[in-house]
């Protein structure tokens, strides 16, 4: 049966009287000999503390402590139905509450941890991390300073951040390594209506741009196709066009200057005994004055939306470039031009190829169309555009690997002929910068990968046909049928 409840309020009073003598003889027991305290003896566990000096403030702080601990302890029984059964609750109290006000009147001192030593690990610093506030984080411990970025190294403080397998990142700095940013504008690609990262990229250069810059008059190089970007300007051609910095290096911007190519391509045919025997006059000229002599052809099939160059077989008068620009700003002004009157003399009127050009494509056009004349000059009549238009796209594409010996691209369509005549030529040229290999690269990835049937479909199968039959026995089917050899 439970005591009576008179009688548990008096055993409980008479505990208190006791405790309220200990405090007070323990705030009593100060000074000592060198002013140092003496160890006292606290309830009834025997844990001897050694008693910090403490000042009036917190004496009377830590009396309102205790003061609100008892009443709180007192109320706490006094809300117990009487009849209740408590066992040893009192005693459990009167040790809870003796516990209290000893951890909190006497706090220990020095550098004893109370928990055990290498519990937490800090997995930056690799130290203990004991006292003070520490952050857990994939399973691991980090004090504050020590959970730093990745990326820049600096503490992560924000509530969030990001990660990338067990590295974390401020969100700004992950945003800046894997958010795409605009090669063009230079600003974080957006994103589109369905809230996805939507750009374009170019198929050789990787260029990556905001869809835009295809609509804004951004300007696009006419040589290699790549975009302006806003802290690299291009210069702009008197026709309109576009040329960027690499491409402007070796461009070839008059006719004089593109003579001696001209003279290095025919004598390119002859090595592969392909000569052209008719005198073929070459002219560089702007876009107006090609689009102009197209207009004129009667036949023929051109390459849209951009045609740079043109096998011509009726007597034009057509504007010449005589003298090359010079650069004012970002701007080629100051040419002059000098028109010439075409009479037809043979089956090929003249050659024409836009001016501006880097070196390579200016001699991959002049080998096309080179073939074109070849082609009329020995009879070869009525062909179709994709068989006309692909061996000529083949010759081009031999011309540029004998001038890139040792690219990538697609299988050799070179004779022995053509091989021991580029290896002869070659040896007389200069090596050729990384950029300009770079463009002739890129030149030699646009004639294989063309997506026009007449340029690109009919190059692929002339390049499967010279592959297996050679140049020589595949002229000669064309002669007879009109075709390519199965």
């Amino acid at each position: 049966m439970a005591p009576p409840n008179s009688e548990r309020k008096s055993r409980f009073m008479k505990w208190l009287g006791k405790l309220f003598k200990s405090g007070s003889n323990r705030g009593g027991a100060r000074g000592g000999v060198g002013g140092r305290a003496h160890p006292q003896l606290l309830g009834e566990e025997n844990v001897v503390w050694s008693a910090p000096a403490r000042s009036v403030d917190d004496r009377s702080r830590t009396g309102k402590e205790r003061g609100d601990a008892i009443a709180l302890a007192m109320a706490e029984d006094w809300k117990q139905p009487s009849g209740c059964s408590r066992g040893t609750n009192d005693q459990d109290l009167a040790r809870s509450l003796q516990d209290t006000l000893n951890s909190s009147s006497f706090p220990s001192h020095g550098t004893t941890q109370c928990c055990p030593r290498n519990l937490r690990l800090c997995s930056g610093c690799h130290r203990d991390i004991g006292y003070g506030n520490y952050l857990g984080c994939m399973g691991k411990y980090f004090h504050p300073e020590c959970f730093c970025c990745r990326s820049c190294g600096y503490p992560i403080t924000e509530t969030e951040f990001s990660l990338s397998g067990n590295d974390p990142y401020h969100k700004s700095c992950f945003k800046e390594l894997t958010h795409p940013k605009c090669e063009v504008c230079h600003q974080f690609i957006p994103t589109n209506a369905a809230g996805l990262i939507e750009y374009r990229c170019h198929p050789f250069w990787s260029q990556k741009y905001c869809p835009s810059h295809e609509h804004d008059n951004t300007a696009r190089c006419c040589s290699c196709e790549r975009l302006e970007s806003r802290d690299a300007r291009y210069y702009s051609l008197e026709d309109g066009r576009s040329l960027c910095l690499e491409c402007m290096e070796s461009a070839i911007m008059d006719t004089g200057d593109c003579q001696p190519l001209y003279h290095a391509i025919r004598d390119y045919y002859e090595g592969m005994n392909m000569k052209l025997d008719q005198q073929i006059p070459m002219l560089l000229v702007q876009r107006q004055a090609l689009n102009e002599a197209i207009f004129g052809e009667k036949n023929g099939y051109h390459h849209m939306p951009e045609t740079r160059g043109l096998c011509l077989s009726e007597e034009q008068t057509v504007a010449s470039i005589q003298k090359r620009p010079r650069i004012g700003g970002h701007r080629l002004v100051g040419m002059r031009t000098e028109p010439r009157k075409l009479t037809r003399k043979c089956e090929v009127t003249a050659i024409l190829v836009l001016y501006g050009l880097p070196r390579l494509l200016t001699g991959a056009i002049l080998a096309h169309e080179l073939m074109h004349g070849w082609l009329r000059l020995k009879g070869y009549r009525n062909l179709n555009p994709e068989v006309e238009e692909g061996i000529c796209q083949v010759l081009s594409y031999m011309w540029l690997e004998s001038e890139l010996p040792g690219s990538k691209g697609m299988p050799s369509t070179s004779t022995s002929a053509a091989s021991s005549s580029s290896s002869s030529s070659s040896s007389k040229k200069g090596e050729k910068s990384q950029v300009e290999k770079k463009l002739g690269d890129f030149f030699m990835h646009q004639i294989a990968h063309d997506a026009t049937p007449s340029y690109g479909e009919g190059f692929r199968s002339a390049n499967a046909a010279v592959s297996k039959y050679g140049l020589r026995r595949t002229l000669d089917h064309i002669r007879l049928t009109g075709n390519f050899p199965l």
